[in-house]
């Protein structure tokens, strides 16, 4: 009680001095950008905090990129401007426009499965300051090659961003940032519904006799130009958002359906 009292009788009397010198260390009020799904805005109070890193976890078809890509449509539809470090080229323009991107505001950064590429990348647009959203997906990343990347990049990352309005969100397959990252969110398919194969608009195929043996013949493909990619054939997803970290005494979880966009 005595440590106390005289703690604040010196900080009085160097206040009186100098002036408010001790709320200079103050910590900001928590700003964040809306995720685009109200119920992870609740559950993290808020949405994706600026000037942190948001870890979001998941294996594949766990429903992380349909968050993501959620999450990129309502920042672009807040006039925010926003980047995406696409490691693997994975990034499906086409899903992301029926999400509603608008691609005037998206810088999209291909690193051609490089690693250390989009690391240098990313390390170059959040040293800019000037970015309210960007993404790092390391989702096609195998898991050990996650866990393997040096701590530093992440406080760097962290360091760069934690004055700035960037919310910076990274895609991954395991918990990877640690202990640099303020809020993680594990992600879990809980169930899926698919259409029923007769109504796919696949290729069809003709087989033609030739010399007495058999010629596979492709005929034009009646819609997509290329087979129909995952996100083109589900119909509904319902999945299951854990908030890992910050940790919290109870077991808090929600869940959410993304369902197939309507032409």
């Amino acid at each position: 009680m005595n440590q106390a009292l005289a703690k604040s009788h010196i900080e009085a009397n160097i206040r009186n001095r100098f002036g408010p010198v001790f709320n200079i260390g103050a910590k900001r009020r928590a700003e964040f950008i809306g995720s685009g799904l109200a119920k992870i805005d609740a559950l993290t109070g808020g949405g994706l905090p600026r000037g942190a890193i948001t870890e979001i976890v998941g294996a594949a078809s766990s429903g992380r990129m349909s968050f993501l890509l959620t999450a990129l449509a309502q920042a672009t539809m807040d006039n925010e401007i926003t980047a995406i470090i696409d490691t693997y080229d994975s990034f499906d323009p086409a899903s992301a426009t029926n999400t509603g991107v608008d691609f005037n505001r998206v810088l999209w950064v291909r690193c051609g499965k490089n690693l250390e590429r989009a690391f240098k990348a990313t390390d170059l647009l959040l040293q800019s300051g000037g970015f309210g959203f960007v993404a790092l997906s390391l989702a096609e990343v195998a898991a050990n090659n996650a866990r393997r990347v040096i701590s530093s990049w992440w406080f760097r990352f962290r360091r760069a961003i934690e004055n700035t309005p960037t919310a910076f969100i990274v895609i991954s397959p395991v918990a990877c940032v640690r202990s640099c990252a303020s809020v993680i969110l594990e992600m879990q398919k809980s169930k899926e519904e698919w259409p029923g194969t007769s109504s796919l608009p696949v290729k069809q195929t003709t087989l033609r006799v030739v010399n007495r043996g058999i010629a596979l013949v492709a005929n034009t493909p009646r819609e997509y130009s290329s087979c129909p990619s995952h996100s083109q054939l589900f119909a509904e997803m319902e999945v299951q958002v854990k908030l890992a970290k910050p940790t919290t005494w109870t077991t808090t979880s929600l869940n959410f359906i993304r369902r197939k966009p309507s032409p």
